[in-house]
């Protein structure tokens, strides 16, 4: 049922736990090692974002820039201009929240070699409260021209996505969360800028089909529900879309023509993210229900992770209702 190349451990106990930005760390340490032209800069949150490892190996080539995101997004646009690879990382509710100005015209309108960490991204930040909990971050990078918009769904494709990241030419922003969440992919999971991959295959034998389209860290939360729903008559599958932007609107033509029903989920607001960008490709290719899950035109608020996930309809039993509404 699962795509073969997950983790054997999905939606059981056992499945590990690990925050996703865990997989930053690693990966900006090793593409560090293999590449010189790499370079860190962070705003006064090294060891928040996972940069610490990187500022140890390499002294020399990081940059604290302290509370200063614009400053740091401008000083990364010149280092591109001069042949470097620029990481620079901050909660996303700072960068690109506070910095987006710069972000879109000394990064992306330059078309500038820089990669964007939002740690810290969603609700899960939990009692941090709305101030820190970036839910809008995927609606005003997407929205900016030349930019790469990635949304890992766990620590493995994180890593992977910064690895990818620095082996592409140009602005690349990726978002990441606090809390730690289930590691659903392994090693031979494969990952690619711009591709989507199903991770979940419906059972033939149904007459109801739902498609369900998920980025990010509630990607446990989908499949689940995509499981329950074969066991109990409904076809489901679910597509894991790790890149928002640019969509893979070739496997997305294919996953829509073959559900009655499509279900985005997204640990961010249903404006303008992930579900924005399926019903708006959808609308003008294969006009098909969708039903967009996440956070409806609120803003968020202090409490436990999983307690506000719940709170704003993004867990299992809450996808699950949602989607039984519809089909009932």
């Amino acid at each position: 049922m699962f795509a073969s190349h997950l983790d054997k451990k999905i939606c059981t106990p056992d499945v590990a736990m690990v925050a996703n930005r865990n997989g930053y760390g690693e990966g900006l340490l090793e593409a560090g090692k293999n590449d010189p032209r790499i370079v860190a800069l962070s705003a006064d949150l090294t060891g928040s974002t996972k940069t610490i490892a990187f500022a140890e190996a390499f002294p020399e080539r990081f940059v604290q820039v302290g509370i200063a995101e614009q400053n740091m997004a401008s000083v990364a646009s010149g280092m591109a201009a001069m042949g470097k690879i620029p990481f620079i990382a901050s909660y996303a509710m700072f960068s690109p929240g506070r910095s987006w100005e710069q972000v879109r015209t000394t990064i992306a309108y330059n078309n500038a070699n820089v990669k964007i960490i939002g740690a810290h991204a969603g609700v899960s930040v939990g009692p941090d409260g709305a101030t820190h909990q970036a839910i809008e971050d995927i609606a005003i990078m997407r929205v900016i021209p030349n930019m790469v918009v990635i949304a890992p769904c766990d620590a493995l494709e994180a890593k992977k996505a910064v690895h990818a990241a620095a082996a592409y030419e140009g602005p690349v922003y990726i978002r990441l969360a606090r809390e730690a969440t289930p590691v659903v992919t392994t090693e031979d999971s494969p990952f690619v800028i711009g591709k989507a991959d199903i991770f979940l295959e419906k059972e033939a034998t149904h007459e109801k089909t739902v498609g369900i389209i998920v980025t990010g860290t509630l990607i446990e939360n989908a499949l689940s529900a995509g499981k329950t729903l074969n066991e109990n008559g409904v076809g489901a599958s679910v597509l894991h879309m790790a890149t928002i932007k640019p969509l893979d609107t070739e496997a997305l033509d294919a996953f829509v023509t073959g559900h009655d029903v499509i279900v985005t989920i997204e640990e961010h607001q249903i404006a303008g993210g992930l579900g924005g960008a399926i019903a708006e490709y959808v609308s003008g290719s294969n006009p098909k229900k969708v039903i967009r899950i996440g956070v409806d035109d609120q803003f968020g608020q202090s409490g436990e992770p999983q307690e506000l996930i719940a709170h704003y309809g993004m867990d299992t039993d809450s996808i699950l209702a949602r989607i039984n509404t519809v089909l009932n």
